[in-house]
């Protein structure tokens, strides 16, 4: 059992503000508590943006304490206000239900879920059969609108406007709060900083409905390092289903962090040993490039498995090459027993087309950027084309209105790539 629990969280940066400075490093240090993080499954797979939580689980979980995983079923049905501009899409209730399955399954790959160390909830269960007058009698009359409008979340949406729908969201995570701690003993709640308030809204209902404490720690938003939400690659969200993101890609989205994010995202996703980290951090390039491979490594072993993850650094290295072929940088990851004559260029991400459709001529270079799924959309190929940034076969192209064909294949393939290190390779069936 880690006995300074706190304080790792605190070294990593994890910590943007708590609810009782006083009593949360000890009841996080002596282990044994119940605590529990949410994730609304608005998507059927999460991604990179939503790890900072999943990897806090981890540190937590690594001290004794016991995690409750609140997949939303009923609060996705709303859609939490926090952060948004604008309302979500309404979904339904079975593509809800299918979401929480799903993202289910993916975080049994991030935390113990051997029986006794950690519970997965929905909050579907107490709120699927609820009436509606019976929560407002049970749960509204103890809210205050005053209050409620005070709330970040809340005056940031009052400016674009607000529905009543998202405005009982609120009501709905605090009610998540009290039923965890009435039937698990759950004593705090872990979430991003724009849910303070809510998690202020759930220790004041446990209060008063319990009699009982409750605490909250927020973690800070994690952007990039151009004050964007943090998680987007040239093709859009970098998710951990490889259905919607392949294996490399994921590598690569780590592999090319910019220089000056490497110690800040070792801490936040990988388990190195803090030390270790302000060292690999810390290195001056080139050879940084090497603490970038192993942020990669060890962020893809945690999502997909040390195999995935060994494929995908050694399919990057026999096309990019090794950032320190000799082994000069001392580390502890298991990057370090990778052999290196393993990789090939098969492992790449591919794309495959088939024979007959350049029956009639070529095909459009922005429609197989945008169908490969090396850009997101047309329009981000077009503006990719006329930046100089894509090439086939290593040579640029810089004519958005240029076509590939059969002779600019080799053996049946070809590289096509946006910018240097976004690759996918295009093969003929």
């Amino acid at each position: 059992m880690n006995m300074n629990c706190f304080n790792e969280l605190k070294e990593r940066n994890f910590i943007y503000q708590t609810t009782d400075d006083e009593h949360i490093p000890e009841i996080l240090n002596r282990g044994r508590n119940v605590f529990y993080v949410g994730f609304d499954p608005t998507a059927d797979s999460l991604h990179v943006g939503h790890l900072l939580p999943v990897m806090a689980i981890r540190h937590v979980q690594a001290a004794g304490n016991i995690p409750i995983v609140l997949v939303g079923g009923a609060t996705a049905l709303v859609g939490d206000p926090s952060g948004k501009q604008e309302a979500r899409p309404i979904m339904s209730k079975e593509k809800v239900a299918e979401n929480a399955a799903a993202i289910k399954a993916q975080l049994a790959h991030f935390i113990d879920t051997t029986e006794g160390k950690a519970v997965f909830v929905n909050n579907a269960d107490w709120f699927a059969g609820m009436l509606y007058i019976d929560f407002l009698r049970e749960v509204g009359h103890r809210f205050s609108v005053n209050k409620m409008l005070t709330a970040e979340s809340v005056k940031l949406r009052l400016e674009t406007g607000l529905s009543f729908l998202e405005f009982n969201y609120m009501l709905l995570q605090a009610y998540d709060f009290y039923i965890l701690n009435k039937e698990h003993n759950c004593t705090f709640q872990l979430g991003g900083q724009d849910q303070w308030g809510n998690i202020v809204a759930g220790i004041d209902l446990v209060r008063r409905m319990s009699s009982k404490e409750a605490y909250g720690i927020t973690m800070p938003l994690l952007l990039n390092a151009n004050g964007e939400k943090f998680g987007k690659s040239v093709a859009g969200a970098v998710w951990l289903d490889e259905k919607k993101t392949s294996v490399f890609d994921y590598y690569q989205f780590w592999r090319n962090s910019d220089d000056g994010e490497v110690e800040k995202l070792l801490n936040y996703f990988t388990v190195l040993p803090t030390d270790e980290i302000k060292r690999l951090g810390r290195i001056q390039a080139p050879e940084i490039n090497r603490s970038k491979e192993i942020l990669a490594f060890e962020a893809t072993k945690l999502a997909h498995g040390h195999e995935a993850a060994t494929r995908a650094y050694l399919a990057a290295c026999a096309k990019f090459g090794f950032a320190d072929p000799e082994g000069k940088i001392e580390t502890s990851s298991s990057i370090k027993s990778v052999v290196s004559d393993n990789g090939s260029i098969a492992d790449l991400p591919t794309y495959k087309i088939p024979a007959a459709n350049f029956a009639g001529g070529g095909i459009w270079i922005v429609k197989l950027m945008t169908e490969s799924g090396l850009c997101n959309s047309s329009s981000d190929a077009r503006r990719l084309i006329k930046g100089g940034g894509a090439y086939i076969n290593e040579t640029r192209v810089s004519d958005e209105k240029a076509t590939v064909g059969k002779d600019d294949f080799s053996d049946g393939a070809l590289l096509l790539k946006a910018g240097k290190k976004n690759v996918r390779r295009i093969v003929l069936e």
